[in-house]
Parts: C-alpha cells; sequence; structure tokens
C-alpha cells in the first residue's frame, strides 16, 4: 500500500489541470503565518492551547471588526460576528439549525457545486433561481417562495453567491442587492450569502454586501480566509443576526469542543495584529489579475469561434460556453487524453442544465500553463465540433 496524501490537491502528470480551484503553493504566505504563531505561542502560551470561546476568540472579533470598518465602513457589532471553520463547516452548521430533511433550498443556476453537495448530505431540495449576467431574478426567487409555501413547503433559505462567483465569475448588481434584501424582509426568507472571493476583485471592488443592506432582515454573510490566506487555514467568519450567533454558539459541537481551530483563530488574529494581512492580499490580486489576462487572451487565440466567456471581475474563475451540441462531460475524458482538464457545466446545476459549459480556473497555473493548457483545450473542442464526440 503507498503512502496516503497529504493534501487534497492531485495533479496528474502530463495533464495542465484547469480544474482546481486551488492557490499557487508558491503563494502561501509560509513566512507570515509561521512569524504570526511563533509570536501567538510567546505572547499567549497555553491560552492558545486551550479549548476557545465557542463564538471565537476576542481577539479576532475584535480584529475583524476593525478591518471590515477599514474595508467597508462599517464595523459588526459583536455579538452579530462569530468565527467559523471555514464556509463549509458554517454552512453545514446552518443547514444543522435551520433546516430539516425535505425543506427546500433556493440556489443559483449555476451555483457552487460543494455547496450542493452540503445541501444534500442534509437531506434538503434543491429549487433553481434562473438568472442572467447580472445575478439572480429576485422577483422569480420571490414568486417561487410564495408558490411552495403555498403548496405547504418549507423553504429553509436562498444561498447564493453574489461576488465574482463560482463557477460564472459574475457579480450581483446593485440593484438587485437592494431587490433581494427587500425581498428577504418582506418574505421573511432567510439568505445565505457566501462571499468567499469579495475582497479578490482585479480592477474595483464589488457593491455593499447583502448583509449590510438588510437593516436588520434575515441576511446570513459567510467569508472565509482560506481564499486570501490559506485554506489549509480552514478558518472563516460569519455575521449574523445576535439570536442566531446564540444559537450556532449553543450548539452541541461547540459546546463540546469549544470555539472552532482556536489555534489557527489565535494566529490569524496574531497576523492581523501585525498588518501583514493587506500587503499579502495585495500581491495576491496582482498575480491572479495577470493570470487571469494571460488565461483570457490564451482563450481568444485558441478556442475556435462559437466558442464564448463572461467578463471576469475578479475570483479564480472563467466559465466558458461551448457551441449547442457539444457536452463538456462527454467531452472530459477526451480532454485528459490531450493533456487537459476541467470541470464540467452541469457539476454547477442543481437539475439540468449546463452540457455546453465548463469552468475553468487561473488561480493555480502559471501563465505559460495556462496558455499551453488553453490550446490543448481549442484543438479538443475542434475535435468536439468535427464529431469525435
Amino acid at each position: 500500500m503507498g503512502a496516503l496524501p497529504e493534501i487534497q490537491l492531485h495533479l496528474r502528470p502530463g495533464i495542465i489541470e484547469l480544474g482546481w480551484g486551488h492557490l499557487d503553493r508558491d503563494w502561501l504566505p509560509v513566512d507570515i503565518v509561521a512569524a504570526a504563531a511563533e509570536q501567538a505561542l510567546r505572547d499567549h502560551g497555553a491560552e492558545a492551547l486551550a479549548y476557545g470561546a465557542e463564538q471565537g476568540p476576542g481577539r479576532l472579533i475584535t480584529q475583524l471588526q476593525a478591518r471590515l470598518e477599514r474595508l467597508e465602513g462599517v464595523a459588526p457589532p459583536a455579538d452579530q460576528v462569530m468565527i467559523t471553520g471555514g464556509v463549509s463547516q458554517a454552512l453545514a452548521l446552518l443547514c444543522t439549525l435551520l433546516s430539516r430533511p425535505g425543506d427546500v433550498v433556493l440556489v443559483e443556476a449555476p451555483t457552487y457545486h460543494l455547496a450542493l453537495r452540503i445541501f444534500h448530505d442534509h437531506g434538503l431540495r434543491l429549487v433553481a433561481v434562473p438568472g442572467d449576467a447580472r445575478g439572480i431574478h429576485v422577483e422569480t426567487a420571490g414568486a417561487l417562495v410564495q408558490m411552495l409555501r403555498a403548496h405547504n413547503e418549507r423553504v429553509a433559505f436562498l444561498y447564493l453567491v453574489p461576488n465574482f462567483s463560482n463557477p460564472t465569475g459574475g457579480t450581483l448588481a446593485p440593484e438587485r442587492r437592494q431587490a433581494l434584501a427587500a425581498m428577504a424582509a418582506r418574505e421573511g426568507l432567510t439568505v445565505i450569502e457566501d462571499d468567499a472571493y469579495g475582497e479578490l476583485w482585479h480592477e474595483t471592488p464589488p457593491p455593499p454586501s447583502l448583509y449590510r443592506l438588510a437593516h436588520g432582515g434575515p441576511i446570513i454573510r459567510l467569508g472565509t480566509f482560506s481564499k486570501l490566506l490559506a485554506p489549509g487555514l480552514r478558518l472563516g467568519w460569519m455575521l449574523a443576526a445576535p439570536d442566531l450567533v446564540r444559537r450556532c454558539c449553543g450548539s452541541g459541537m461547540l459546546d463540546s469542543g469549544g470555539g472552532v481551530n482556536h489555534f489557527t483563530a489565535t494566529i490569524v488574529a496574531t497576523l492581523l495584529e501585525q498588518g501583514r494581512l493587506e500587503p499579502h492580499v495585495a500581491r495576491l490580486r496582482e498575480g491572479l489579475r495577470a493570470r487571469r489576462d494571460a488565461l483570457l487572451a490564451a482563450l481568444a487565440l485558441h478556442l475556435p469561434t462559437g466558442c464564448t466567456w463572461n467578463p471576469v471581475l475578479g475570483g479564480y474563475f472563467v466559465w466558458v460556453r461551448l457551441p449547442p451540441g457539444l457536452d463538456t462531460l462527454a467531452m472530459l475524458p477526451l480532454a485528459e487524453t490531450a493533456g487537459v482538464a476541467y470541470v464540467p457545466g452541469r457539476r454547477f446545476f442543481a437539475d439540468s442544465g449546463g452540457q455546453n459549459y465548463l469552468r475553468l480556473a487561473f488561480s493555480l497555473l502559471a501563465p505559460a500553463e495556462l496558455e499551453e493548457g488553453a490550446r490543448r483545450l481549442g484543438a479538443v473542442v475542434r475535435r468536439a465540433l468535427k464529431g469525435v464526440v
């Protein structure tokens, strides 16, 4: 039996992996995290290694409040902040507390495919809300809520990624944010705002968050340090109404073990106190912007006529539409044989759809690899158009 793997990322020899939405390992800030860990242990000692407060360490909550105030002009009250084990752990906890098997969850079409996995794990029924380049159709979402409730269906919440989304890279338009916040308040609809990519803008920041617009409405905002610092930290945060924060803190898991990832949270609090996050994020934005430009230029050069893709204003991904009649799931073995991989579009849909779409990630690979991956992909698409698939 071979050695067990150390990390999730698996790179196959000879294949340019455009499917993995991971950061280049050279961008993972080993030095600043190590320095923060050393100082956290020196300054806080056994406190850093003890069971943490259920809500998260006060030092990190204070630093997060100050950081959000610098970035967005408003500091959330401390009783609305909770430190989580990343977005995925927060989603799983919220599903446990806010839903029961058979409940409906409204999702964008397309949406983050691994969130769909979490919802399926909790026995939830997924209903897709259509949209366009400006985000979901809010009036349709409201009509779906009313229709489902009229049929005695329980709608647990609506989930969306409003900023530079995975997979499309799209951003919810300002006027639709206002409309969604108003609709959520009017219908008493809980909305989970997954803001994993909001700080990774390439030219300009996104519009204000739904949570800021809600004015006490039922919006839950999730953020993460995985995309800004390192995914191995498994650390994020949640903004929610005080009563929901209290419910989360009183859950059995936190009652048993205290705050999630307390030692890591102590390290990140120290890193923020040292002022080392902002320069790192600025470098990360610059690197992602350069790789986005490299991949878009290569796609324009190598993909055949009839292939289109969304504007990419932030995040990690390009959402590519191939000509009608092609099936990117059926094409994938051919692509891998040709030395390139991607994520087929249909994995991002709660029901049917996405057959001729695919997602490409530019966060992991150097510009030269992105260019070669686009060249190989273009050759595969041309073969498919000739009837190979």
